[in-house]
């Protein structure tokens, strides 16, 4: 554990476990990195050395007043690798990690890149407009900003006992502890840093982005993800990024990093054995 300090002096927490070839994980919103505990265990106990970084604003890293979008969320992303001198890397983004993977591969370019994995990802575009008509309208965005400021405890308990890990669902069985752990990484994040982020996981374009992915990619969604449904997400970034794998978990809703944490640790662990350098 320990942080890296940006160019703009904000410190960025991470969790390094494990030895081999590493493996970066990029979170969802309002999480951090301890949302991803059950992968990085896995992998870092098969032989991969992983890292989980709490974006700015999230979990332990400091709560900026500004920087609360994609382009700053990559560079920071960049500081962390290139502090630790990671090369070979794998990036794996859920939810908003998706897009922070997405940005920085657009930003910042492969060279040390060889794998990148989206799961239950934000791009190419959540947001409906008039190039992508698929997408959600802004009043869903405008009620999560709306919820926020009115309870933004209560809606993280919602969001939690709702659409994320789909315990909506007739016959779901999502623990309290599940939903407990969501809430508390939650309410740890700045109020003004996951407001601002809501426009950052919904508004931005990651089209250009996933043009330029030049390395193996694994797409996983749920669908029935009720957060990012799976024609938004999954769906249109595989076919946007080129030579892009995409598994497809019948009926998994959003939170698939706790839901399906098995098969999710099982696909990426057999994704990164298939890399030969």
């Amino acid at each position: 554990m320990g942080y890296v300090t940006t160019s703009d002096g904000t410190n960025i927490y991470f969790k390094d476990w494990g030895a081999g070839r590493p493996v970066v994980l990029s979170h969802g919103w309002p999480l951090n990195a301890d949302s991803w505990e059950a992968q990085q265990l896995f992998l870092a106990q098969n032989g991969y050395r992983v890292i989980a970084h709490d974006r700015r604003g999230h979990g332990r890293s400091d709560q900026t007043w500004h920087g609360n979008e994609m382009d700053t969320y990559a560079a920071d992303l960049a500081a962390v690798i290139e502090t630790l001198d990671l090369r070979d890397v794998t990036l794996v983004g859920f939810s908003t990690g998706g897009g922070e993977i997405a940005r920085y591969i657009g930003n910042h370019g492969t060279a040390r890149v060889a794998q990148a994995v989206l799961v239950s990802a934000v791009p190419p575009l959540m947001l409906q407009t008039d190039d992508n008509p698929g997408g959600l309208p802004i009043s869903v965005f405008d009620g999560i900003r709306a919820g926020s400021l009115a309870d933004r405890s209560q809606l993280y308990k919602d969001f939690a006992a709702g659409p994320f890990f789909g315990a909506n669902r007739p016959g779901a069985q999502v623990s309290q502890g599940m939903q407990d752990s969501f809430w508390l990484q939650g309410m740890t994040a700045g109020h003004h840093n996951t407001y601002e982020c809501v426009a950052a996981f919904s508004a931005t374009d990651f089209r250009g982005d996933l043009a330029k992915f030049d390395v193996p990619t694994l797409v996983i969604h749920g669908d029935d993800d009720q957060v990012v449904p799976f024609e938004v997400g999954g769906k249109a970034s595989a076919a946007l990024v080129k030579g892009a794998e995409l598994k497809v978990y019948p009926g998994a809703p959003h939170g698939i990093t706790d839901t399906h944490k098995e098969q999710l640790g099982q696909d990426l662990l057999a994704f990164l054995n298939s890399y030969a350098a």
